[in-house]
């Protein structure tokens, strides 16, 4: 792994694996490779494969920050925020090796954008930054696309051919692709807002969130995410918005759309600057949120966020 544990400032490869001796093999390695090293080294994989890992590491696995994917990535707006940069941020000397692990087989489609779109974020998100982002991808189990969008958003791939440089590498054309209109069911309760309105905009959001079932902290975050997001329309969307509600599932979907323009394709998944407007209700959303998809267009931008019962 010389390439994917070189002294460039950033580095972000792929690891296609079939089988778990592949996946523990490879793991272990970059793993002891960064201990040896002196560097901080973390793992945020999911459950079975966390196991394996931890089996695998022995007594060294105290040396090593273990998270649960399925739990700290359920939403991947959160993972840059609150796994990768969390963690490197707290290790601001020297260089920090991290395992993320955040597209498997269990993720749906509606999970799956927002996931691609995060491994595409990374690359902007520590650009410069003495960070190795290694990203196990299941190559027996995931879909040819999901393969296919791998090496578009990791500047390196590793295969059981070895180590070579991604000739599809592209991560702004993933971010375009998966940028996509969201539509929303014929029956979807709406309301719409203007300044004056945003307490009703609220009530109405909680009203209806009451009547699918959604019910005591899970209520009181769908609260708190409207709030943040209809202000966000009225300081920096227009002016206006609406507010759309509805249950697919198990989960509560709730949007606020506005005519705004989102510029930023990192807003939400790291802290704004000191001086920006706007930025921490996005940031807020995803927090308390179990998935937050966007669309943004000329004519404005949606912010979806779902919320399990």
């Amino acid at each position: 792994m010389s390439r994917a544990s070189s002294s460039e400032p950033f580095v972000h490869p792929a690891l296609f694996y079939r089988g778990t001796e592949q996946y523990t093999a490879a793991t272990l390695s970059f793993l002891l490779e960064g201990l040896a090293a002196g560097e901080a080294v973390a793992v945020a994989v999911p459950g079975p494969n966390l196991e394996l890992i931890k089996a695998r590491l022995g007594s060294r696995a105290g040396r090593v920050k273990l998270l649960d994917m399925t739990e700290a990535g359920r939403n991947p707006g959160r993972i840059i925020p609150r796994v990768l940069r969390a963690f490197a941020d707290a290790h601001s000397v020297g260089r920090v090796r991290i395992i993320g692990e955040p597209i498997w087989a269990g993720r749906t489609a509606v999970e799956y954008p927002a996931c691609v779109q995060h491994e595409a974020l990374i690359n902007a998100a520590f650009q410069g930054r003495q960070v190795t982002i290694l990203c196990p991808y299941d190559a027996d189990r995931l879909e040819p696309q999901v393969i296919a969008d791998a090496y578009a958003t990791h500047p390196v791939v590793i295969n059981a051919d070895g180590e070579l440089a991604s000739e599809t590498y592209d991560p702004e054309r993933v971010i375009a692709r998966y940028n996509e209109p969201l539509a929303y069911p014929p029956g979807a309760a709406t309301f719409s807002f203007n300044a004056e309105d945003l307490p009703k905009a609220r009530y109405f959001a909680v009203q209806e969130a009451e009547r699918l079932g959604l019910a005591g902290v899970r209520l009181q975050d769908l609260m708190l995410a409207v709030a943040e997001l209809t202000t966000n329309s009225v300081r920096h969307g227009g002016g206006s918005g609406t507010v759309r509600i509805w249950a697919e599932g198990e989960q509560i979907a709730c949007e606020v759309h506005d005519r705004g323009r989102l510029t930023d394709p990192l807003a939400g998944r790291q802290p704004p600057a000191r001086h920006q407007l706007g930025g921490r209700g996005l940031m807020l959303v995803h927090y308390v949120a179990d998935l937050v998809r966007l669309h943004t267009a000329p004519e404005g931008t949606t912010v979806r966020f779902y919320l399990t019962h």
